[in-house]
């Protein structure tokens, strides 16, 4: 059972995890004059340079071999690291070209998305709350695209290659840490490859504006790396519910730099696109807080009855001992053939008012 402070720590946890991800707007334009995709590749080599550093600390290496041995696994990760590759590179340029709020609803519906992906994929059943929520984020998107002239691109884009990377990351089993160490070896080979052609081209960015931003670039490792090693101590720490509420931090706080301090226009139907987005997000909240209160209760009550069979089987138990000891004082005290007052006494007492079971909790 986690005690408190475990779940404080947690909580602690899932807000730097999450915060960290809402603030990283502000990270990428640091970079330029360095392009997208060069950001992109600096990413994928330092991330594995800063997970393969980690993992050689804490000597978690065991898994390399069961993951080479399963050609199925690897195939998979190879898909993960491919539609993970189209979202940071679709991310990195959304924020480093004025497209932090449309970036953000991407975020938003993300979990509209994969609510949409378990129904076509896994053949999920929805409840009907959820329908609800799917068919409001639906008029959303309606609603944004009347209002652009176009669909929300960026938007759909992010959401369901994000989507899709949780369902494979799903299917493939690992630690956080150890997935996207494998992930990034396989994006490895391209993006260094990448990175010595431009080296050849005599445009690349790396080591040519200062210290600076050569230890920036660098840093873009520890950038992806660090979240994500807050968010796996947070998912063991915190209940799901907890971690759900704290997902909506990250889209919030990126709404808000685009807004605020990147100043970004917000046209009345983009307001109104991202209020039923909003209002879908509120819904869904309600219905998985009521479920899992719903789901909760009946375990607790399903607890108690356990306890409360477990208490009248030893009662019964105990009674039945106790009674056999009375009779064979009665045998042993009184005429061969004739009962016993006070062993029946005994008896009777024992298996009628001794050990009562336990009376059954009623479910909050």
């Amino acid at each position: 059972m986690k005690t408190e402070n475990e779940e404080r720590a947690g909580l602690l946890y899932g807000i730097g995890a999450y915060g960290m991800w809402g603030l990283v707007p502000l990270f990428w334009p640091l970079l330029k004059p360095a392009g997208s995709v060069e950001i992109l590749a600096h990413r994928m080599v330092w991330s594995l340079v800063f997970i393969g550093v980690a993992l050689l600390a804490v000597r978690r290496w065991g898994w390399i071999g069961e993951l080479v041995r399963s050609p199925r696994r690897l195939g998979l990760i190879t898909v993960a690291a491919a539609v993970i590759t189209v979202n940071w590179a679709l991310y990195i340029w959304s924020v480093n070209t004025g497209h932090v709020v449309e970036a953000s609803l991407g975020y938003f519906i993300n979990p509209l998305v994969t609510i949409a992906l378990g129904v076509l994929v896994l053949q999920e059943r929805l409840r009907p709350a959820q329908w609800a929520a799917v068919g409001i984020g639906f008029a959303a998107v309606l609603v944004l695209a009347i209002g652009y002239g176009q669909p929300p691109w960026i938007s759909l884009i992010l959401a369901f290659s994000f989507a899709v990377y949780g369902l494979v990351k799903k299917k493939v089993n690992l630690g956080g840490l150890e997935s996207l160490a494998a992930e990034t070896a396989v994006q490895f080979l391209p993006a260094f490859g990448y990175l010595v052609w431009l080296g050849t081209q005599g445009t690349l960015a790396f080591g040519s504006h200062g210290a600076g931003h050569t230890a920036l670039l660098a840093a873009t490792g520890i950038v992806t790396a660090v979240p994500l090693v807050c968010f796996g101590a947070a998912a063991i720490r915190v209940p799901l519910s907890t971690l759900g509420l704290l997902q909506y931090l990250a889209p919030t706080l990126q709404f808000l730099l685009g807004v605020l301090y990147f100043h970004e226009e917000m046209p009345p139907e983009r307001w109104a696109g991202f209020s039923l987005v909003w209002l879908a997000l509120t819904l869904l909240t309600w219905d998985a807080l009521r479920t899992a209160r719903r789901s909760r209760a009946a375990m607790e009550a399903a607890r108690a009855i356990a306890e409360a069979a477990a208490a009248e089987a030893a009662g019964e138990t105990a009674g039945a001992s106790a009674g056999n000891a009375s009779v064979g004082d009665a045998s042993v005290g009184g005429a061969p053939g004739v009962d016993t007052p006070a062993g029946d006494a005994r008896a009777g007492g024992t298996a009628a008012g001794g050990t009562a079971p336990a009376p059954a909790r009623q479910a909050p």
